[in-house]
């Protein structure tokens, strides 16, 4: 489907996760909640609220059970998803009535040693428990690749390692692997060159995109993506977050970039771009600070929701 077409493209919400766990402040669970309630309402079909590791590798994320406890009988809120690390996490995740789950590896020998202290054939031997209870369970799996476009240890990734990477996955049995740019290097003719290594053998609907703008080009391979059939990819709310264990990528792609552009191009993604905005204004507010996501600066001032509503902010004193 030509770029330009209409039709229907998933977008998915990584901020409560991925943007948060990179606060150097822990956030309230009261006002993760308030965020996700204000992301739900904008329509986003899936939001990834949290990760059950270790609370010592991740702080920020250290009140994933009161999180997801709080969220569990609440209306009106789209698929919750988190992370999980291992069948410990995993159990933690189903006790709380996750009905999708994510498992996170690299690309890279180098990056995925220091990210989960495994090598690339350890982690994949690892998640196969995870996969035969989730199985077992009726869970659905998610999947991710990262530094698919570069690694901060070893520089270039060869495309024949993520096609090898992403193809375990998905005989595993994840239903869709996200293909990570973890430090933002990517740039359009490296991303096509990618996704045709990839696509000869893998279907472009199990695959998404997870692009950081670090170097402000995440737009752009967006736009690869959807040119050769991709039709699902990460944002994060303002351009929240980033990856604690990747030197200087900061910067995930915003939503509300995200949303503005496909809408532009007249896709569909059931996000209303009005509620986004405030739900954007209400992270700021959360968080004392103004976020980097473009399209959230010049909609803000004619936005007609308002920031949705909130616990207090964050105080300097909180931090």
């Amino acid at each position: 489907m030509a770029a330009g077409t209409p039709g229907r493209v998933r977008v998915y919400e990584v901020g409560p996760r991925d943007g948060l766990q990179n606060e150097p402040a822990f956030v309230p669970t009261e006002d993760k909640v308030a965020l996700i309630d204000a992301l739900a309402t904008a329509g986003l079909p899936a939001i990834e609220a949290t990760s059950f590791v270790n609370p010592r590798w991740i702080p920020p994320l250290a009140d994933a059970e009161n999180l997801c406890a709080a969220l569990r009988d609440r209306p009106g809120l789209p698929r919750i998803t988190a992370l999980v690390p291992n069948e410990k996490g995993l159990e933690r995740a189903l006790a709380h009535g996750l009905r999708e789950v994510a498992v996170f590896m690299s690309a890279s020998e180098s990056h995925n040693k220091r990210n989960i202290n495994k090598t690339r054939a350890e982690a994949l031997a690892a998640f196969a428990p995870v996969f035969e209870r989730c199985r077992a369970e009726g869970v659905a799996v998610r999947a991710y690749v990262s530094v698919v476009w570069g690694c901060p240890y070893e520089g270039p990734v060869s495309p024949a390692a993520v096609l090898e990477t992403t193809e375990r996955l998905l005989d595993l049995g994840a239903y869709e692997v996200s293909l990570g740019d973890t430090i933002g290097v990517g740039h359009p003719r490296q991303t096509r060159e990618l996704l045709e290594a990839l696509l000869a053998t893998v279907p472009a609907d199990r695959l998404a995109m997870h692009m950081h703008d670090t170097r402000g080009t995440a737009l752009a391979n967006c736009l690869v993506g959807l040119e050769m059939g991709i039709r699902t990819f990460d944002s994060s709310v303002g351009g929240l977050g980033g990856c604690p264990y990747a030197p200087g990528a900061s910067g995930n792609l915003a939503t509300e970039d995200l949303v503005y552009m496909l809408h532009g191009m007249g896709f569909e993604t059931g996000v209303d771009l009005d509620r986004l905005v405030a739900a954007g204004m209400l992270a700021e507010a959360l968080l004392g600070r103004p976020l980097p996501g473009r399209a959230l600066k010049a909609l803000a001032a004619t936005c007609t929701t308002g920031p949705a509503p909130s616990s207090q902010p964050v105080s300097a004193s909180d931090r």
